[in-house]
């Protein structure tokens, strides 16, 4: 699973306010090589939430990004940024382990890097 797939996800389990940003739980990161797309990185920046991303890129290990957001302009201008959030954001992958949800504990597992975000019959 993708940073990216992460940034994206919350969990949706029935009376929870707050299901993001899900916990991650590393059993195992992968890094998989993808081809960098300066345009999709310009296009998605704003989409992120930069804390979650900043704070699960260092529990996968890769404390590169820092804490606070660049300001937009960096966008255009700092080349070894975006190989940076492009590394953090596409080719980090937990390939094993658990994402957790943040106000009820609730783990969901993630193998072979798919997240399981079933919810149980009465959790719906």
């Amino acid at each position: 699973m993708r940073l990216l797939t992460h940034n994206m996800l919350s969990s949706n389990i029935k009376g929870v306010a707050n299901g993001f940003p899900l916990r991650i739980e590393v059993e195992k990161v992968v890094e998989k090589e993808v081809e960098i797309n300066h345009d999709f990185l310009r296009n998605i920046f704003p989409k992120i939430d930069w804390k979650a991303l900043s704070d699960a890129s260092r529990i996968m290990g890769y404390h590169e990004l820092p804490e606070e957001p660049p300001e937009p302009s960096v966008l255009e201008a700092d080349i070894e940024f975006l190989r940076k959030f492009h590394h953090a954001l596409l080719e980090l992958h937990l390939e094993e382990g658990a994402l957790l949800c943040p106000e009820s504990g609730r783990k969901f597992p993630v193998n072979k890097g798919i997240p399981n975000m079933l919810l149980l019959e009465d959790e719906v």
